[in-house]
């Protein structure tokens, strides 16, 4: 089969294909024929060697996947094959860049029914980030507010949404061109973070979710009440700065689960979140999709996908 890997750290010019033999499953895991992979920062950070996670050479990149079972491990009562399938490879986030995946039986789920292949495999990273950054992360319930940083961006897009669905009130940053699309998700107050500073305008948040980083997340802890929570997926938060403030400040990595994955079918096949694919280009086009990430090619905004069957 074909796969898209790399054996050294670099930039998007040390991927390359290479015919490699189509893996067996282990005991508790499925082998998915792959129709589309998502391409997401983390697997830049990956490629690059800079990822929170050991990452041994040579390896497969891509973690979101969606597909079709073809066979499954002994132990996986789950899943069968031809099962339509969506969700992550393994803990490494690594192997979806290729005809064929080894995922964990634990780490997918039944596809959206009401979606295709394409937008399924944007979904699960970034929006099991957002569920857990809100719920699991920072606490959040019915009547609670939160500051949302980078809300028009992947993961920020369906934190805004779920706040949202759960009766969280919903203030979010964004630029002037996507003040509009960040309200019709559910936001109720958005500002532009070029136009104006946010802490002018927000007091006492429950929580800050930061998908942002840097001064942002520096400036985030004035707005917090007493006793908040500040959530971040892109940086360690300052803990001095936290105790000052007399909040909480985490940075977590995303644990993806069957369970999560599907809850958020069921939101998708509600009706009640809307995905958000940009370009989809063939498997072959791994390099440009990287060089996407890292901004040397032009892109649009939404999820990247790589699709795997048009090659």
């Amino acid at each position: 089969m074909k796969a898209y890997r790399v054996h050294e750290f670099g930039g998007p010019e040390v991927i390359r294909a290479e015919q490699i033999e189509r893996p067996a499953p282990e005991a508790d895991e499925v082998l998915v024929k792959v129709h589309a992979a998502g391409v997401g920062p983390w697997d830049g950070w990956i490629r690059s060697g800079h990822s929170a996670l050991p990452q041994p050479l040579p390896l497969t990149l891509g973690s979101d996947i969606c597909g079709v079972v073809e066979a499954v491990g002994e132990n996986v009562r789950s899943f069968k094959a031809g099962d339509a399938v969506y969700g992550v490879t393994n803990p490494r986030f690594i192997g979806a860049y290729a005809d064929y995946a080894i995922a964990s039986a634990t780490m997918i789920a039944l596809k959206p029914k009401t979606i295709d292949d394409i937008e399924a495999a944007s979904i699960p990273v970034i929006a099991v980030t957002a569920k857990q950054a809100l719920f699991d992360q920072a606490g959040l319930k019915q009547g609670n507010s939160v500051l949302i940083h980078g809300a028009a961006g992947n993961v920020g897009a369906y934190a805004v949404q779920l706040a949202h669905k759960a009766g969280i009130r919903v203030i979010a940053t964004g630029s002037a061109g996507d003040v509009d699309e960040i309200k019709s998700l559910g936001a109720d107050q958005v500002i532009d973070h070029r136009a104006s500073r946010f802490e002018e305008q927000v007091f006492e948040v429950d929580a800050v979710i930061d998908l942002v980083g840097g001064e942002t997340q520096t400036r985030s802890f004035a707005v917090l009440k007493k006793g908040g929570k500040l959530v971040s997926a892109v940086s360690k938060p300052d803990q001095e700065l936290a105790s000052k403030h007399g909040v909480t400040a985490a940075f977590f990595l995303v644990a993806v689960s069957t369970a999560e994955l599907n809850e958020i079918a069921a939101m998708v096949d509600e009706g009640f979140l809307k995905t958000n694919v940009g370009d989809v280009l063939p498997l072959s086009d791994a390099i440009a999709a990287h060089e996407m990430l890292e901004g040397t090619r032009a892109r649009n905004k939404g999820k990247i996908i790589l699709n795997v069957l048009s090659d």
